[in-house]
């Protein structure tokens, strides 16, 4: 695959792509640079739902309509006969991604496996036996007669698992019996000479583990490759985009006020208190409390701020007041007001500066005396008790969010904190404080509604303040 200039993009001639490919060689093709990107992205939308979907414990059932759902959202294309292309093109753009180190090959090492098996099952038996063939996998096809022969001991297997009984138009491949360990663990293939006896429904497991296990080996090699030579070769145009793409924000611009945008000086305590994430509560609250941030913190509250509505010079009011106490207004002046202009785009290369966005707040690394990061990422687990404690979180909800966080899951404790806050679901998941902050809002007003009309409430917040909506 060869990245060339924005200018033209050249399709391959007599490419063949498999009904549904196992990435085994990346194809020849010239890819323009702006596809090398865009692709990757909409890939990433799909692998990070997957990932979002399991950490939230989603069935099997919801998982494969899941999976369905993102594909057709993110891995169409206006012209059908590109949809091979982008997948493949996307595949090995994030491969290039995700070879770099151990953890991040490890994700996407699952998250690829599990979109593969879903995708395998939402196949035809005509589409899956085309890709075992296709792909010359280590399984062969149990003919009529060596069937008949068996047949009594797979009608034992199926009363045991509880499926229908096999009879001679099935398909049932033979696999090496290793190649299958989930199947062999939960007894549900019978074992003859080394070969366990796949019936077509089951076969996904052999094949997913067939891919995974190739994967597995070309990830290490293309992290040799990308270290020993295309990270430098390409450093001027691919490398970084390879090295911004596993921490982009995939979501929508927070940079300028979106539903609702006439927050102001008066209501911002009680704006902070009813529908600031616990990130953004934290720093408020620091900066309420000790009358200064460092710039970290300065950088990740006032862009937040920015992005919920507060004008320019309501911020300039804001921050001089809180920063008075501690350094004197002709001080704040000279040093800090600047830097507030700037974020709004008023100072040096007049850059509209987007609020920071959870997966960027989470890979912060803030030191001594620093107050900006995720909490639930950088607190230790007595501080976060208290802190969602104190919004509101009630004990059983608390150990949820505790688990996730033990578990790395951070976006997912945040999710549960706000459902838990508001008493509301949030099936999209937080994926940015600004997010949060709408979110939020809309359910307050939706109860400030309910309580006008003399309609009963949902279980939300009541007595907490929301914004009036922006009309604009």
């Amino acid at each position: 695959m060869e990245v060339v200039g924005s200018h033209r993009r050249i399709p391959a001639a007599a490419h063949v792509v498999p009904t549904l490919p196992l990435y085994r060689s990346a194809p020849e093709l010239e890819v323009r640079l702006e596809d090398f990107e865009l692709f990757a992205i909409y890939r990433l939308r799909v692998l990070k739902g997957i990932s979002d979907g399991l950490s939230r414990g989603k069935t099997p059932d919801d998982m494969k309509k899941l999976v369905e759902d993102l594909l057709r959202e993110n891995m169409s294309h206006p012209q059908a006969s590109e949809d091979s292309n982008k997948d493949i093109i996307s595949h090995f753009v994030l491969r290039l991604v995700y070879c770099r180190t151990e953890e991040l090959r490890k994700w996407f090492l699952s998250m690829e496996t599990t979109l593969f098996r879903y995708r395998f099952q939402l196949q035809s038996a005509e589409v899956q036996r085309a890709v075992i063939a296709e792909n010359d996998l280590p399984c062969k096809a149990v003919s009529n007669a060596e069937f008949e022969n068996v047949k009594e001991k797979l009608h034992q297997v199926s009363r045991h698992i509880g499926q229908s009984i096999p009879t001679a138009d099935m398909i049932f491949y033979k696999v090496p019996f290793e190649e299958v360990p989930e199947l062999v663990a939960s007894r549900r293939v019978f074992i003859l000479k080394g070969y366990a006896y796949v019936a077509t429904n089951q076969v996904s497991s052999h094949v997913v583990t067939q891919f995974r296990s190739y994967l597995s080996k070309a990830l290490v090699l293309t992290s040799r490759k990308w270290t020993s030579t295309i990270k430098e070769r390409e450093k001027d145009r691919l490398t970084p985009i390879v090295e911004a793409l596993s921490t982009s924000y995939l979501g929508p611009d927070y940079s300028q006020p979106r539903e609702f945008a006439d927050i102001s000086l008066k209501d911002i305590d009680q704006v902070a208190k009813s529908s600031f994430p616990l990130c953004m509560r934290h720093l408020f609250d620091k900066l309420r409390e000790d009358h200064h941030l460092k710039h970290g913190g300065r950088m990740q509250l006032g862009l937040f701020l920015k992005g919920v509505g507060l004008k320019l010079d309501d911020a300039l009011a804001f921050w001089k007041a809180e920063f008075s106490h501690k350094v004197g207004a002709e001080r704040f002046d000279k040093e800090y007001a600047y830097g507030i202009r700037h974020n709004y785009g008023k100072e040096g290369k007049r850059t509209d500066y987007t609020p920071y966005s959870c997966q960027k707040i989470i890979s912060s690394t803030p030191g001594v005396g620093d107050h900006h990061g995720c909490p639930f990422r950088h607190f230790s687990e007595e501080n976060l008790r208290a802190a969602i404690g104190k919004m509101g979180v009630g004990n059983r909800a608390m150990e949820d969010v505790i688990d996730k966080v033990r578990n790395r899951h951070y976006q997912l404790a945040c999710t549960l904190t706000f459902e838990a806050v508001h008493g509301s679901s949030c099936d999209a998941g937080i994926n940015h404080p600004n997010q949060y902050f709408i979110d939020s809002q809309k359910i307050l007003q939706k109860g400030a509604s309910q309580e006008q009309t003399g309609t009963k409430g949902d279980g939300t917040h009541t007595g907490l303040p929301a914004l009036h909506q922006s009309k604009v």
